[in-house]
């Protein structure tokens, strides 16, 4: 019998996969909220310790070419297995955290290029993450933002839009053509981006909820690793987005 049927504006957390699970035995395990925390927190310290790699090595040799190899396996290895454990929940307490480390190592690349032209640039991006993370847990835990039908379409469908303007910027840029909303340092340009980060944000509401709902509908105790990966998939986005508009923010 299938779970009910909650909504995440997460590609990785929506509303198809709890649904689609079985419910667990009678006696056997079920996920928890305290469970999906620690495997959050174990992913996220994988992440940390993967990207300390690169920005290692960046910091000894301050050049930018030993973090290449870093930055092209984690970018195309975690989008390889991060679609492996989209498409099949199962093979999360497996793949989850080399997952983390592989993104660990693209974060870690990407921070230092941008490290190398805005010195500073990359913990003010990593302190912001946090903060953000800190403040909608708190606003979910107090219910000043609920996760309402209402705030779910809005968030979901703003994601969405958000997915099709990217999707649309990487194939107008194999024609070498760039969308200046997304790149530009211009006020409007800022604008977007603070638009985008603060959709990100509002996914880490959906997505406490929807850890919250697939704990209390006992879902299979696997799903904590999958709920951990979700979670982590909106946390690395959200740093992305806060470092480019923070490099925005600081081009001439």
């Amino acid at each position: 019998m299938p779970l009910p049927v909650t909504r995440s504006g997460n590609p990785s957390l929506n509303e198809r996969v709890f649904a689609s699970q079985p419910r667990p035995a009678y006696g056997a395990e079920r996920m928890t909220l305290q469970g999906s925390i620690n495997k959050a927190f174990l992913l996220l310290v994988v992440l940390l310790a993967g990207a300390f790699w690169p920005w290692s090595q960046y910091l000894t040799n301050g050049d930018l070419s030993v973090v290449s190899t870093s930055l092209m396996v984690g970018a195309f290895g975690g989008l390889i297995v991060g679609m492996i454990i989209s498409f099949k929940a199962t093979l999360a307490p497996y793949l989850s955290v080399p997952y983390a480390a592989l993104e660990g190592l693209a974060i870690g690349g990407i921070s230092a290029v941008l490290e190398r032209r805005y010195p500073g640039i990359a913990i003010q991006a990593v302190g912001l993450t946090f903060a953000v993370l800190a403040v909608m847990l708190v606003a979910y835990k107090l219910g000043i933002i609920r996760a309402t039908e209402r705030f779910r379409a809005i968030v979901i469908g703003a994601t969405g839009a958000i997915a099709l303007v990217y999707l649309v910027s990487m194939v107008l840029g194999l024609f070498h053509v760039s969308v200046p909303l997304l790149n530009s340092s211009s006020p409007l340009g800022i604008i977007v981006s603070l638009v985008i980060v603060g959709v990100a944000a509002l996914n880490l509401i959906l997505d406490f909820d929807f850890i919250e709902s697939g704990a209390s509908q006992g879902a299979p105790r696997y799903m904590e690793w999958y709920a951990a990966f979700g979670l982590l998939v909106t946390m690395v986005w959200l740093y992305m987005e806060i470092l480019r508009l923070l490099s925005k923010t600081r081009r001439d």
